[in-house]
């Protein structure tokens, strides 16, 4: 077999795991497949074990978006209230969105945004899944049906995995649900609720046949709930969210963690908060909250070097912050007599904590997710430049941001000094002497959310009794006092989900599935307003949510380097990158409004139909 062969960012992500082309080396040119035997996806996926393989490949995917420098989480977070990118030394990081953010711009590097690495990874997820799916009934060597039907359920959990992320940060998507054997060019969009419905029929078939306890890293039969529950929810059906979540919360098999745990179990110095979050305690048997996990571990093959994160969401302390004599106060040098690098980490202050996660949410003392040892201030570090001993009286003395003149002492306020949870980003990392954040588990999904989960389920239901006993399982746990049915609403849990779920929920994803929830049921948000859908890249809750908290976003704030700080209601959807449009020469993906190519849209697909190259209609 011979195919002709346009060069596509698009397709080439949609490629058939196994397949090997040989190319001539111009744009337009006639490629053999010419798989190696023993390699060929007859071969490779006719085995229970081969399907196991490439299922593998879905979970490295979902590693990848935690671990290494600039990773994709971060761009989660700074489209979102609780963060923004620090970056203050060039152009080009994500802060002035409304000139940044298009659809030809750079969207997948460490220098800018991680936009794009969503797209194509999203994309490369659901080409793996859709390998397994298409391939099912190939092995010959399966010990019983509910194998089969274990490995399917599997597969289908990560492909809705993909679509539940893909379709609330880009909206309408093309939907695919088969192997793709040969290149393509006619994709369309397909309506966005259509997708989610498919996602909901495969996760409900998916359930019963995986089960309840796994491997960790592996699938358990509570991610298929937990993932439902979201599914659910972004599909406005409350009853289903608050069952799904039901039989995941009373199954018997996870429990939130209330009690000391782990490798510092025995140390009064902490708390459960801390055991939670040490890497060397989620993947243990013993932490039943644990319900989904990415493994990132020095022999784990594939690491991406570390999680970073450290590096990542950590201030720039080392350098920038002088005494009040005007000396160089702090220096990341290790082992010297007050060595904070070691027991902080070298951060670049990448991702940034706004004013919201550092102080507006704390509402409570005792909540041992901001207390001292677990949550850092920049008064919590002190002057530890060598340099200054004998010469400098303010060494070891803490931190100022200003001297009893008022002269601010810290050069970039934005990147260099802001408070951070010490007990969620501190992960050893003896393989480098200034650590940056070493392997380390991370969780995916955990019961925590899927109390929060419920919680919400409740709240648009109109049932606030039921959503203050979810919220209080997660709040008091960490110390703090309960809350009343009165206030409960949609945006106390953003609040909790902001204190719980820093640097591991995809905050961006889940403000927008409850932006599309406010304009598709017409619900009066807590700030008085209604939204629509006809109109939701121009107005939205995600916006206005930004707007109500923000520090940065419109407020006429530059970085060192010039850049303003702007946002616009149409980010509510992130733009589809321009190379996987216009590559698609047969059909037509559709750009979100507010991008230049929105023109050209034309109305997405309503219907599975297991094919989705069908004619503009």
């Amino acid at each position: 077999m011979k195919i002709n062969i346009k060069r596509s960012s698009f397709y080439l992500g949609l490629l058939a795991t196994g397949m090997m082309l040989t190319t001539t080396g111009c744009d337009e040119a006639w490629l053999e497949p010419k798989p190696l035997s023993f390699y060929a996806p007859e071969n490779t996926f006719n085995s229970a074990s081969g399907l196991w393989g490439a299922l593998v490949a879905c979970e490295r995917n979902l590693r990848h978006e935690f671990t290494g420098d600039g990773s994709p989480i971060l761009t989660e977070h700074i489209f979102t209230e609780v963060a923004i990118e620090g970056t203050t030394d060039k152009s080009g990081p994500a802060q002035d969105m409304n000139l940044l953010i298009t659809p030809d711009a750079n969207l997948n590097s460490t220098n800018t945004n991680k936009i794009g690495w969503y797209w194509y990874e999203g994309f490369k997820g659901i080409k793996y899944a859709n390998t397994v799916i298409s391939r099912i009934d190939d092995p010959t060597d399966y010990e019983s049906e509910e194998e089969r039907n274990h490995i399917l359920g599997t597969a289908y959990f990560h492909r809705a995995m993909r679509y539940y992320r893909l379709t609330n940060q880009f909206g309408d998507v093309p939907l695919i649900l088969e192997e793709i054997l040969e290149p393509r060019l006619n994709f369309y969009s397909t309506d966005r609720e259509v997708i989610l419905r498919k996602m909901k029929e495969d996760l409900e078939w998916a359930e019963p046949w995986v089960p309840e306890v796994m491997d960790r890293g592996q699938v358990p039969r509570g991610a298929i709930q937990h993932l439902l529950t979201k599914v659910n929810l972004a599909l406005g059906e409350f009853d289903d969210a608050i069952a799904s979540a039901n039989r995941l919360i009373d199954g018997g098999t996870h429990a939130l963690m209330t009690e000391r745990f782990g490798s510092v179990a025995n140390d009064p110095e902490r708390n459960i908060i801390w055991d939670l979050h040490r890497a060397e305690n989620k993947s243990l048997g013993s932490n039943t909250e644990a319900i989904l996990m990415v493994m990132d571990r020095v022999d784990t093959e594939g690491n991406s070097g570390g999680m970073s994160s450290m590096r990542q969401a950590v201030p720039f302390w080392i350098t920038n912050i002088n005494t009040p004599n005007g000396n160089r106060g702090t220096i990341d040098q290790p082992g010297i007599e007050i060595d904070h690098v070691t027991k902080y980490g070298r951060g670049i202050g990448r991702l940034r904590g706004t004013w919201y996660h550092q102080s507006m949410i704390w509402d409570d003392e005792n909540d041992l997710r901001h207390a001292p040892g677990n949550w850092m201030d920049m008064t919590d570090l002190v002057y530890n430049n060598p340099a200054l001993k004998g010469t400098d009286e303010y060494y070891g003395e803490p931190l100022q941001f200003r001297n009893e003149e008022g002269t601010v002492l810290v050069v970039d306020t934005i990147r260099s000094w802001f408070s951070w949870p010490h007990y969620k980003l501190y992960v050893p990392d003896p393989q480098n002497i200034r650590p940056s954040g070493g392997h380390s588990d991370w969780y995916i999904f955990r019961l925590a959310e899927t109390y929060l989960l419920r919680a919400e389920a409740y709240v648009w239901k109109g049932d606030l009794a039921n959503a203050a006993a979810d919220v209080n399982a997660v709040r008091t746990r960490a110390g703090a006092a309960p809350y009343g049915p009165e206030d409960m609403n949609i945006g106390t849990i953003l609040d909790e989900r902001a204190r719980e779920l820093y640097y591991e929920e995809p905050r961006k994803t889940e403000l927008t599935r409850m932006a599309y929830i406010f304009a598709n049921t017409g619900i009066q948000a807590y700030n008085g307003k209604t939204y629509s859908i006809d109109n939701f890249s121009e107005e939205n809750f995600l916006y206005d949510r930004i707007m109500e908290f923000t520090d940065f976003y419109n407020k006429g704030v530059f970085t060192r380097h010039g850049d303003t700080y702007t946002y616009s209601p149409y980010h509510v959807l992130w733009p589809i990158p321009a190379d996987a449009i216009n590559t698609n020469t047969q059909g037509i993906i559709n750009q979100n409004k507010g991008y230049s190519g929105f023109e050209n849209n034309v109305p997405p697909l309503t219907t599975v139909d297991g094919n989705h190259s069908s004619t503009e209609e």
